[in-house]
């Protein structure tokens, strides 16, 4: 692991991705990088019926992490300025396999191999994960309008699919740590002492890469 610190948050709809890139963006004075969801103009039909928007709906993020990748690695990360992301852009292919046919998923990933071939690689990934309750409980508590018809079954197979493309990617990129926290037993939102136990962690995972935070310089 080496290269300027570039750390991705991941995990389920409504597990604290935003919440937690946040505060480690503050904690160690890294650029913050946030998804874009909202902007999403397919999204809100795309919750309503799946089979019929879901192709739009993931063309549209990939095409937008795709374009905010690149301008990170360009005035980030190729400046050795760290950043911490709430979500890894392979996670497009987390949703689109849920929710593409046959057909479809096979151009989409023709396409996500092209265009993410060059992208900055995370040296750290949080993947944080939660009990269905605990996501649809944090989902209504945040009460974002575009979500309020999202299917249970959808996120719980959704949690499912993370979970089996967390260790498929532990697998495939050993040289990656990957941090687990489970949002049924931590409440970094609620709780400093959570919050600095996850602090701790992924301050302890940098400093095996060789980081010196406090300057942000490798050592």
């Amino acid at each position: 692991m080496g290269g300027t610190p570039f750390i991705t948050v991941e995990g389920p709809i409504g597990v604290g991705k935003t919440s937690l890139a946040k505060a480690i963006s503050e904690q160690f004075g890294f650029a913050l990088l946030k998804e874009i969801v909202d902007e999403n103009p397919f999204l809100g039909k795309f919750y309503e019926n799946i089979e019929e928007w879901s192709f739009q709906t993931e063309m549209f993020f990939l095409c937008n992490r795709y374009k905010q990748l690149g301008d990170i690695n360009e005035h980030y990360i190729s400046k050795n300025l760290p950043v911490v992301a709430d979500y890894h852009i392979f996670k497009n292919l987390i949703f689109a396999q849920r929710t593409l046919n046959h057909k479809e998923y096979k151009k989409y990933y023709d396409i996500y191999q092209i265009l993410t071939d060059d992208m900055p690689k995370p040296n750290v990934i949080i993947y944080l994960n939660a009990s269905l309750d605990t996501l649809l409980k944090r989902i209504k508590l945040r009460g974002r309008e575009i979500e309020k018809n999202i299917s249970p079954l959808y996120l719980e197979q959704l949690s499912i699919a993370y979970e089996e493309a967390m260790m498929h990617f532990e697998t495939q990129h050993p040289e990656i740590p990957v941090l687990r926290f489970s949002g049924d037993d931590i409440d970094f939102v609620n709780s400093e002492a959570d919050l600095q136990y996850i602090i701790e962690q992924l301050s302890s995972s940098l400093k095996k890469g060789a980081y010196n935070h406090e300057s942000s310089r490798k050592i």
